[in-house]
């Protein structure tokens, strides 16, 4: 971990019930920063605040389905409720989508993928800014996008669709609200070691695992505080010069 103070801070991330977005909750804690854990998954996120709590740091959770304005709405609220400002908003929530050719990809199958991976981003955004330009200080707010996002990808149409979408949303967001002193970045994780991949079999296939491993330069999966440490670095002041970047953290992989 990357050491970052982020003291008298307060930071939201959607998806901190797990994986990359419990790190990013963790990470931020650590730091020094306040923390609403948002999710659909009840238990996992109590269990991300109970981690943070249990070393000292200070968290509340808030269960948010981020197909819902009032719930990202309501997560924003929260905040400001508890903490006092939202500095800092962490877009990570999202789902694999479908495993078929984009032909057949069923069409409640996609509008889910696109209602979640981009709509719920593009909503938790909306929420973000409107507290966000009430601010003297603005914040940064960072998406989570993907290699998927730069690059096609077979039987994944829909998720590469929305990650694709997601920036453009991004870029173009960094200059609408840029002068009121929000930053708006994203960062595109390659192949990371979650629970989401071991559901897909990616990680826990020996034949896949060894080929997706070999599209990342380092031959290897890539580790949730990898990517928590690229989030802190954009949300810190060492940053404060990059606006509508799309970060890929892949070793490599969009590279080629």
């Amino acid at each position: 971990m990357a050491d970052f103070d982020f003291s008298d801070r307060v930071a939201a991330v959607t998806g901190g019930a797990s994986g990359i977005g419990r790190e990013v909750a963790t990470q931020f804690a650590e730091s020094g920063a306040s923390v609403v854990v948002a999710d659909v998954d009840d238990e996992g996120g109590q269990d991300t605040v109970e981690q943070i709590e249990s070393n000292g740091g200070e968290a509340v959770y808030v269960s948010t389905d981020v197909t819902s304005i009032d719930d990202v709405e309501a997560m924003v609220e929260a905040a400001v409720e508890e903490f006092g400002r939202l500095d800092y908003a962490v877009n990570n929530a999202g789902v694999p989508g479908g495993d078929q050719q984009a032909g057949d990809v069923p069409e409640d199958s996609w509008t889910q993928t696109i209602d979640i991976n981009l709509n719920g981003v593009w909503r938790s955004l909306k929420a973000e800014v409107g507290q966000m330009t009430d601010q003297d200080d603005g914040g940064v707010i960072i998406n989570m996008a993907s290699i998927l996002g730069k690059v096609g990808f077979e039987n994944s149409s829909a998720y590469v669709s929305a990650k694709h979408g997601v920036i453009g949303l991004t870029k173009t967001a960094a200059w609408e609200y840029a002068d009121q002193d929000i930053r708006v970045n994203a960062v595109g994780p390659g192949f990371i070691e979650t629970q989401m991949l071991d559901d897909a079999g990616i990680s826990t296939d020996e034949n896949v695992r060894e080929w997706i491993e070999g599209m990342h330069s380092q031959d290897r999966l890539g580790k949730p505080e990898e990517i928590a440490d690229a989030v802190l670095w954009l949300c810190s002041d060492g940053a404060s010069f990059t606006n509508g970047e799309a970060l890929m953290v892949d070793s490599g992989f969009t590279a080629r």
